[in-house]
């Protein structure tokens, strides 16, 4: 693991999708290299296909962490998915709201869009690891 004190944190930013082909292997390479503890996935969920890429249909979200949870475990069989990052931008508060708890009750973890509601229950769902 990387050499740093217990009570430290590393906050690495994805630079893109693992699905997306012009990406996936600068994301692959900073998971693998980060060694992270934890994930938190990100999600844009009015996005209908990979940026730039038409024919490319976003996966599930239940896909992308099922992938981004095995590829991390090769470098730290321990990391977890705590929580989901997600971008309402084009949503109206209500639907925003909605959709937030669905995406909780579907895959037992945490979802926000922090920009509306702030980022203190994915910090929550860190702290707690």
């Amino acid at each position: 693991p990387p050499a740093n004190d217990d009570d430290h944190w590393d906050i690495i930013e994805g630079q893109g999708s693992l699905f997306h082909v012009s990406y996936s292997g600068v994301t692959m390479a900073l998971i693998h290299g980060g060694q992270p503890d934890a994930l938190i996935l990100c999600h844009e969920p009015t996005r209908t296909h990979m940026r730039g890429l038409p024919e490319y249909s976003l996966p599930s979200m239940e896909a992308v962490r099922d992938v981004a949870l095995t590829l991390a475990q090769v470098a730290n069989p321990d990391c977890k998915v705590v929580g989901i990052s997600v971008n309402t931008y084009h949503m109206s508060e209500a639907e925003a709201d909605a959709y937030l708890a669905e995406v909780e009750e579907r895959l037992g973890l945490p979802a926000v869009d922090p920009f509306r509601q702030g980022a203190a229950r994915l910090a929550d769902a860190l702290t707690a690891l």
